[in-house]
């Protein structure tokens, strides 16, 4: 009976988590480069001796790779990533990687996120540009121009997440492995003049937390029930000659 109680706990705890999820992902259904938040969980069996009790993993996150959205904003200073790569920029937690292009231009010439975020390139460094230049133009793989002369170049990163990650502003994630950049790949680069929209599906989002929402109420009945049989046991036995 009390092995009912603990099963319905670690049930209790991974649904949390995900409703957590869900919430976090519908808020940010609107927010520019933002990747969902998925959960995946994991059957935990305990070897007891009298039978095999089958737990619930408090599930292990990871971020959906479906690309989201593109808007064209017209705007010279507005990039959004192709395929499964990163921006990276220093942020007061460290260095991040986002799929939020909207950058401007400081003028000192430094290449910033909206928050004031150094865009980094692919060797770790702020980009500096001419600010007096004018915004530059972008060819796909990064590489940029001012008044017809290369200046820099956007760097683009790729990750490791299945070791963790801790989420930052602009739609930033800080991946527990350090990032790498992107070499030799055709199918990774970037467009100027667009951003990427979110990747949340908000109805589907919405559905979900619904119907996890009413499983967690539905476990909660179930040990309220599973409590009050055990006591009535207990009254049971213990009266018994």
């Amino acid at each position: 009976m009390q092995t009912g109680i603990y099963v319905g706990i670690s049930a209790h705890m991974a649904l949390e988590r995900r409703m957590n999820t869900l919430a976090d992902n519908i808020a940010n259904a609107t927010t520019t480069g933002f990747r969902a938040t998925e959960v995946k969980f994991n059957q935990v069996v305990a070897d007891t001796q009298t039978a095999d009790v089958s737990f619930v993993s408090q599930g292990k996150e990871y971020i959906s790779t479906r690309n989201g959205g593109m808007k064209h904003t017209g705007n010279m200073l507005d990039f959004a990533v192709k395929g499964d790569a990163w921006f990276s920029i220093e942020t007061p937690s460290g260095q991040a990687l986002t799929r939020d292009g909207r950058f401007t231009l400081t003028e000192a010439g430094d290449l910033v996120t909206i928050n004031g975020y150094p865009v980094l390139d692919a060797g770790g460094a702020p980009i500096q540009l001419n600010g007096a230049a004018g915004a530059p133009t972008a060819s796909s793989d990064g590489v940029l121009y001012q008044n017809g002369q290369q200046v820099g170049a956007i760097g683009l990163f790729e990750a490791d997440m299945s070791k963790g990650f801790t989420r930052v502003s602009n739609s930033g994630v800080i991946p527990a492995l350090p990032a790498q950049p992107v070499v030799d790949r055709i199918d990774a680069g970037l467009v100027q003049g667009y951003t990427e929209e979110s990747n949340v599906n908000p109805i589907a989002e919405m559905t979900q937390l619904i119907t996890v929402t009413r499983a967690f109420e539905s476990m909660n009945s179930l040990m309220r029930d599973g409590e009050s049989s055990f006591n009535e046991a207990i009254k049971t036995l213990g009266g018994a000659k």
